[in-house]
């Protein structure tokens, strides 16, 4: 690949349409898991009410159960996708302002039932992003496309994590929510301005193919064995990195750092780091490929695991004793390169993902893949605390490490060094010229696709 080619890759308009995927689809999420639960405390709610509002996200961990008919059924305006999308993003709108309506006091049962409606909507529109944004990218360009969904999915955050909190200090909160809600204006317009990518299959003509199908195609283009091992990577790829990231705050608290010192360092450290890292993840991976970044980006990640022994050594028995003021930039540091290999990590694996699946079931297959992608958190979240006080942080972050491990071995099966798909051909088999300017005319003309 030359230079030229990764410049061509950088700017063109699916990487445009990239950023406002990513945009649209993480300004909910953080809605309900940063805003209303300040929200819910600045009005004196309890804090175990509060922590029973995290279930509402179960949506976007169960979102393949009707991924089906969304795949199945097209709504009678603007295409196969792009409908879907739009009506999700009206309805998220909606919601969001609505949520702000009402007292916590008194109607707290009302707030949990807006919330959830917020978070099935945002997990249904997750569902048609996805696909969509697998339909327009070629294979050559999924890294760098989804790297660019990545960081304004980060990115996002700062609508309703800062902008919004600093609006209520001077709003009341009825109108903080509105105007969070108009930001949800900049997926319907994106939504409005790009056109439906050519599909190269047929609708399920049956909710029964929509659902079986998906699994069919998937099991017979990879084999039962190497299906089965491509399941188990996307499972333990990222294991022993999300289990050492579930107790972070937690864990800085033990190491002797104030609330104050974990807010500044981590907003700065943090945030900005795992931006970079998934914008230079995805230029890489237009030159060298994904699955030599796989590679490379999984020993960032188990590296970065390490960073936190090394802080839990200069500070753990010390923490507590007279005089010891613990190292901002210590904690900057660690924080910085763990989030560095976060963003280099995510963006190689969410293109790993999108690679395997196929454009005859986009929708299907990625909210089955990044379901099971998001159980290794649930589990990280369940048993952490367990092991950590059973062995201790060091001993704890030396086992994450090699929980690790075993991600990393399947890549000789799952992605081989030498072998990079995306570069070896130019194109992949199903790409269409799709950029975001081509009228899509799949649809009306079934034989066409």
């Amino acid at each position: 690949m030359t230079r030229e080619t990764v410049r061509e890759a950088i700017f063109n308009r699916r990487m445009l349409i990239c950023i406002g995927t990513g945009f649209a689809s993480g300004m909910p999420l953080y809605v309900l898991i940063q805003l209303v639960p300040a929200w819910l405390r600045s009005e004196n709610v309890s804090l175990a009410t509060i922590g029973l509002f995290s279930l509402i996200g179960f949506p976007y961990t169960w979102k393949f159960l009707w991924a089906p008919l969304m795949e199945r059924y097209r709504l009678p305006l603007l295409g196969r996708r792009r409908g879907w999308m739009l009506v999700m993003q009206v309805l998220l709108m909606i919601s969001i302002a609505a949520v702000g309506m009402f007292d916590p006091e008194f109607n707290i049962w009302t707030i949990a039932v807006l919330c959830f409606a917020v978070a099935f909507f945002s997990a249904s529109q997750d569902i048609v992003l996805d696909a969509f944004r697998r339909e327009i990218l070629p294979d050559r360009e999924l890294g760098l496309g989804n790297s660019f969904h990545a960081n304004a999915y980060r990115v996002s955050g700062l609508i309703p994590g800062s902008l919004s909190l600093i609006l209520s200090d001077h709003l009341p909160w009825d109108q903080v929510f509105q105007i969070t809600a108009a930001f949800m204006l900049v997926g319907i317009l994106m939504t409005l301005l790009v056109n439906e990518p050519r599909h190269p299959g047929e609708r399920p003509k049956t909710l029964g193919e929509a659902i079986v199908l998906p699994f069919v195609e998937f099991f017979n283009r990879n084999g039962v064995n190497h299906a089965l091992l491509v399941l188990a990577f996307m499972f333990l790829y990222k294991l022993g990195d999300n289990m050492a990231t579930a107790l972070a705050t937690p864990y800085y608290l033990d190491m002797g750092y104030t609330n104050t010192d974990i807010g500044i360092v981590a907003k700065n450290a943090g945030l900005w780091p795992a931006v970079i890292g998934g914008f230079l993840g995805g230029m890489l991976m237009v030159r060298i490929g994904i699955n030599k970044c796989l590679w490379i980006f999984g020993v960032i990640q188990i590296i970065s695991i390490f960073g936190f022994m090394i802080l839990s050594e200069a500070n753990g028995d010390r923490v507590g004793t007279p005089g010891f003021e613990p190292s901002l930039w210590l904690l900057a540091i660690v924080i910085a390169f763990e989030y560095l290999g976060v963003g280099l990590g995510t963006a190689a694996f969410l293109a790993f993902i999108a690679r395997t699946t196929s454009k005859l079931h986009t929708a299907t297959q990625l909210a089955l893949f990044t379901a099971l992608t998001s159980l290794p958190r649930t589990f990280a979240n369940a048993s952490t605390g367990y092991l950590v006080e059973g062995m201790g942080w060091t001993n704890f972050y030396l086992l994450c490490a090699a929980l690790a491990v075993p991600g990393m071995l399947l890549l000789f099966v799952v992605a081989p060094w030498h072998k990079n798909p995306e570069l070896e051909t130019g194109t992949d088999a199903s790409e269409h010229p799709e950029t975001g300017g081509v009228e899509a005319k799949a649809e009306s003309k079934p034989q066409s696709r």
